[in-house]
């Protein structure tokens, strides 16, 4: 579990393929001095398990079902990545629960700037759009982020200036493919309604 706070961004430094997945090294000064084999990273907002360290790089396994559902298919290298280390009992819930757990991809259709914020419009598959709320919580690329507001086919975040200059998504432009992640508790309350 995570909180959708980014503590670094990496670099990819290689890339792997092993059978139908990926194994990716990624360039983490900071995590890789406390992250330890076996622990759990998000990458983009993916859980994946930290296989081997290097002296500044973490290197991991990307299963065909994370590439089939993520952006991480798609990853170069060179590319800048997030990275968050799971939640522990002692680290501030300052976003919102997180899984690592990717719904799958939307895409930037529009960013606008007004001020010194950032206006990202995402569009989403039509089946997302019943977990998605005004003012709900979202994960963007692993980045905790609340709707701004609704679209016909997806939704629109404000990203402050913090949060665009410690992120990846000052590296990314329209057309770009990014990781949702629905709000887990919508998830459970549109199945207790349908279900009951």
């Amino acid at each position: 579990m995570f909180t959708g706070i980014v503590e670094e961004i990496g670099k990819i430094k290689r890339i792997t393929r092993r059978g139908k997945g990926l194994i990716l090294e990624v360039q983490a000064k900071v995590l890789s001095s406390k992250a330890n084999t076996g622990d759990s990273v998000a990458i983009n907002g993916v859980c994946l398990t930290v296989m081997e360290k290097g002296r500044d790089s973490l290197i991991f396994y990307a299963s065909q079902e994370s590439l089939s559902r993520t952006n991480l298919s798609k990853v170069k290298v060179g590319d800048r990545v997030n990275l968050e280390s799971a939640l522990t009992l002692d680290k501030p819930l300052g976003g919102h629960i997180v899984q690592g757990h990717i719904d799958g991809v939307g895409r930037i259709k529009r960013i606008t700037r007004k001020g010194e914020e950032l206006r990202m419009e995402i569009s989403v598959d039509k089946e997302f759009m019943p977990y998605l709320a005004s003012k709900g919580s979202v994960a963007v690329e692993g980045i905790s982020l609340t709707v701004a507001r609704l679209l016909r086919d997806g939704f629109e975040v404000v990203i402050i200036p913090y949060t665009y200059e410690n992120t990846n998504l000052k590296f990314k432009k329209i057309g770009d493919l990014v990781n949702i992640e629905l709000d887990v508790l919508a998830k459970y309350a549109l199945q207790v309604m349908r279900y009951g």
